[in-house]
């Protein structure tokens, strides 16, 4: 195998309280400490494990998104990648944008794998990864708690509702990672250093030549209602009675 290509999303880091801005646009975000999606620090670990194993020769970082996003990818390139691509887009991309985006990059790089976090913890839409596959008309595994390669095959253990299902799909593919699949390692001084020198490659959206206007238009924000506080009864009869109140029976 020749490449492995992981997307890296910026967002606000998952121990930071999220708070909606005063006038229902957006997320606050000024000051707010900012990271790589969870799920794609997984995707990115399970690729460098699979070329530290000898069994890809590169793995290339891409993020979509404001000139910020170096940050993460630089986080990416000290973690192990070897390059690194940053689409540089001041809009909100939907999912089936960022997939066309990421067609564009699979189409000029040829990978043999594309590995993405499951989901984003920002927007939490879970659609990019199936969205490539069915683009790029390849196979695909979602939620994989375990990946092994054969070959021109890999096997896939992924996470479903009722366990665990094991699948085998030929290669090139997309595979979207589960929380279970490893634990990204950790990034040190030293390696911080290096990936300064690594190459990272900046390229304006519209030079993809593909149409970046979202079909999803976000009108507003706001926190969830305040959970209301609970009622203790004494007996079966005093519950039935309280849900009957709430509507609920």
């Amino acid at each position: 195998m020749e490449k492995i290509l992981v997307g890296l999303k910026r967002v606000v880091d998952y121990n930071v309280r999220i708070r909606v801005n005063s006038d229902g646009s957006g997320v606050e975000t000024d000051g707010l400490k900012m990271s790589i999606n969870p799920f794609d620090e997984i995707a990115l670990e399970e690729a460098l494990r699979i070329k530290d194993r000898g069994e890809a020769a590169e793995v290339i970082v891409i993020s979509i998104g404001a000139s910020e996003a170096k940050q993460q990818l630089r986080t990416g390139l000290a973690m192990g990648a070897d390059r690194a691509i940053l689409i540089i887009s001041d809009g909100n991309l939907d999912p089936l944008s960022r997939a066309r985006v990421f067609l564009e990059i699979v189409n000029r790089e040829s990978p043999d794998l594309v590995i993405l976090g499951k989901q984003a913890i920002d927007d939490d839409n879970n659609q990019t990864g199936q969205m490539l596959a069915a683009l790029w008309g390849r196979p695909q595994a979602t939620f994989a708690s375990k990946l092994e390669l054969d070959g021109d095959t890999a096997r896939v253990t992924r996470e479903v509702d009722v366990g665990l299902e094991t699948i085998e799909i030929d290669l090139p593919a997309v595979v979207t990672t589960d929380l279970r699949l490893n634990e990204p390692r950790y990034v040190k001084l030293p390696d911080i250093m290096k990936a300064r020198k690594k190459p990272l490659d900046v390229i304006p959206i519209d030079e993809l030549g593909i149409g970046s206007a979202p079909t999803i238009a976000e009108l507003s924000f706001e926190p969830p209602a305040m959970r209301q506080k609970g009622i203790i009864v004494n007996d079966v009869r005093a519950l039935v009675s309280a849900l009957k109140d709430k509507g609920l029976l």
